[in-house]
């Protein structure tokens, strides 16, 4: 069954009858000029030429007709063998065009070739540099951004990231891993800094602080202790105290900080092989992982992830899609400036493009086979017709004046050597 015709199709099909009523004229002319030089032929000798002239193009131009109409349809109707090929045999050609297409389009070397000779990334790069591209890149990937998180189901999402959570979290024994991190970091001396700073603060504490250990001093000497002893004594351990972590803090081999680096690395070292340090240290993951805030701030993480993205991309003026455009222009800068990076661009956009063609080119041309075989054949006549119909018309005008110029040809000779 026929379809609607498109608008530019509607033009090409005037333009096709146009074409065969000038050849069909053409052939009416003829047989005209062929009836009235037969019948005055005997009394104007000269008329025998036009005859033989129009009798040639009357020839050529029944048998042209015939051969373009035997593509497309039964000539006449009548159901004559070779006739109607396209109709007949509209699987085989869509068939054989996939084929072609697949074979002659679709091979690594014509898509390389021409990715070569496009230029890909020196294309992309400038237009991604000007300002208006980056605007368009922006719009568009904030389009994208808000429709996905609109299909995006909120508890799925949450559902997911708690099972990331709590499969790389929750699930995977702290001991070991914190262990070897530990282990490393204090092998190479990562620590002393933080060793420093806690030292340094309590000696800044204590110097600052000096009441506060005759305080203590008082509390725990006995009550019969005379009190101006209690400050003398609380005044001595200040001072000792003080020149005690000074020695630390001016010693980096000082005996506490080796008994502190010696901890550390048995802290370590268990953390990684004694079961109960590891065990103490599940304890502890799973007192801290337990607690309600902590489960709720998991929950929370997609709910602050969604909001702060809507509000990004809502702005054009946010500091995320300004960020992103001026990304966009550097890009775009450096794929025209920079021959390295076109170079590994358009080799990635070659391999990809490739992978493509290699996976898929035999799904895409099956889509020309497949769409032919939905056709139905007077339609995929009609179609194909539209397309060259126009020009196989001019076959049909040139069979006419061919055939004309080969009859009078034949009758000269033939008049000449019998005549």
């Amino acid at each position: 069954m026929s379809t609607p015709l498109l608008e530019k199709d509607a033009v090409k099909a005037a333009a096709l009858r146009r074409m065969k009523l000038v050849a069909t004229g053409l052939l009416v002319i003829l047989g005209i000029i062929f009836v009235f030089a037969f019948a005055l032929q005997d009394q104007y000798p000269w008329l025998q030429y036009v005859r033989a002239a129009a009798e040639g193009g009357m020839v050529g131009a029944l048998a042209d007709w015939f051969a373009v109409t035997a593509l497309f349809k039964h000539p006449l109707g009548l159901k004559i063998p070779h006739t109607a090929i396209i109709p007949r045999n509209k699987d085989q050609i869509g068939a054989t065009l996939g084929d072609f297409v697949e074979d002659n389009f679709l091979s690594d070397e014509v898509v390389e070739a021409k990715l070569a000779s496009i230029g890909v990334a020196e294309r992309a790069g400038a237009w991604l540099s000007r300002p208006e591209s980056a605007a368009r890149v922006a719009a568009e990937g904030a389009a994208a951004i808000r429709g996905l998180l609109r299909v995006l189901d909120d508890e799925a999402v949450r559902e997911v990231l708690e099972s990331i959570f709590r499969r790389h979290v929750v699930d995977v024994p702290w001991g070991p891993p914190v262990g070897r991190m530990a282990e490393k970091v204090f092998d190479e001396g990562h620590h002393h800094k933080l060793v420093d700073l806690l030292v340094d603060s309590l000696t800044e504490w204590v110097e600052q602080n000096p009441h506060v250990v005759s305080r203590l001093v008082s509390e725990r000497s006995p009550s019969w202790v005379p009190g101006f002893l209690d400050d003398l004594v609380g005044e001595r351990v200040q001072v000792e105290l003080t020149r005690f972590l000074e020695a630390v803090q001016d010693d980096p081999n000082h005996q506490v900080r080796r008994a502190l680096d010696d901890y550390l690395r048995g802290l370590a070292n268990d953390l990684q092989h004694d079961p109960e340090a590891m065990a103490k240290a599940e304890r502890i993951k799973e007192q801290v992982l337990d607690d309600p805030r902590v489960k709720e701030l998991v929950t929370q993480t997609w709910s602050t992830i969604k909001n702060a993205l809507a509000e990004a991309v809502d702005d054009p003026a946010s500091e995320l899609t300004t960020n992103f455009k001026s990304a966009v222009q550097d890009f775009g800068t450096r794929l025209v400036s920079d021959p390295e990076l076109a170079a590994k661009v358009n080799a990635w956009v070659a391999d990809a493009a490739g992978y493509l063609v290699r996976t898929y080119r035999k799904d895409i041309a099956g889509v020309i086979t497949e769409t032919v075989e939905r056709w139905d054949a007077e339609e995929t006549s009609e179609k194909i017709e539209l397309q060259v119909g126009k020009d196989l018309q001019f076959i049909r005008i040139n069979g006419t004046v061919v055939g004309s110029l080969a009859g009078l040809a034949i009758f000269t000779v033939a008049h000449a050597v019998f005549g």
